[in-house]
């Protein structure tokens, strides 16, 4: 079949939605991992582990289904519009976010599987913060599927939270080493927890990002403390050929 304009979008609609199935797996990924954190459950961690395979695998394939339709739309000389060349760009560079945060969940399981205390409480803001990362995930998912430029700046302002949820879970650690009521291994293991959450989030700010510049066709970058939009001049936006 002659790869046209028509095809090629029929194509990449049905890539798009393969990549944002995936993303709901990789949220189921990472409640899981979170859940083992709480139950201190290391079989459980290890069957998260054991996902990462299928998310591996769905990456491998969604990347080769990506190449084949340029390959085929330039050697059928297909007049793609910069929307659909923004398109097929952005499921390649979100299937490889998709994929970190996948990695993110199993380092979380990981770290359940060797934990040595598993009858310290962590602090509660702890589960404030892995919920509030799986909702972002779960709004990048969203964005993503609907091509939702307005989702995906909400995206972006969450980021903010979850960083002060670390903040005061770091500190909270430090506290309870000093005066005993927790372990340096624990502290140990939750940092890395933590600082595997907020990668899962900056993955997701990331993939909103390239929500809007294909929705759009403006780039938006963290600066200064804030998240800017940056038009490109003499670019189509959405609707542009």
């Amino acid at each position: 079949m002659t790869t046209t304009p028509e095809v090629f979008a029929e194509r990449l609609s049905s890539i798009r939605t393969t990549l944002a199935d995936q993303g709901e797996a990789v949220r189921t990924m990472a409640d899981r991992a979170f859940e083992s954190v709480y139950a201190r459950d290391a079989d459980a961690a290890r069957a998260v582990i054991h996902m990462d395979d299928s998310v591996d695998e769905a990456d491998l394939a969604i990347e080769r289904a990506a190449v084949d339709l340029l390959a085929e739309a330039t050697r059928d000389g297909a007049a793609l519009s910069h929307k659909q060349l923004r398109g097929v760009l952005t499921c390649v560079k979100v299937n490889n976010e998709m994929e970190r945060i996948a990695d993110s969940a199993s380092s979380v399981a990981e770290s359940v599987v060797g934990l040595k205390d598993r009858t310290t409480p962590l602090p509660k803001t702890t589960r404030v913060m892995t919920n509030s990362v799986l909702g972002i995930i779960g709004d990048t998912v969203g964005c993503f599927r609907t091509l939702d430029a307005g989702k995906a700046k909400v995206v972006l302002a969450s980021e903010g939270a979850v960083l002060s949820f670390a903040s005061l879970i770091l500190r909270d650690a430090e506290e309870r080493v000093a005066d005993g009521r927790m372990s340096v291994d624990l502290a140990f293991d939750l940092h890395e927890i933590t600082s595997q959450a907020v990668l899962m989030a900056d993955h997701c700010t990331n993939i909103a990002e390239q929500v809007i510049f294909e929705a759009t066709g403006a780039v938006v970058r963290h600066r200064e403390g804030a998240w800017v939009e940056l038009p490109q001049p003499g670019r189509d936006g959405a609707d542009g050929a």
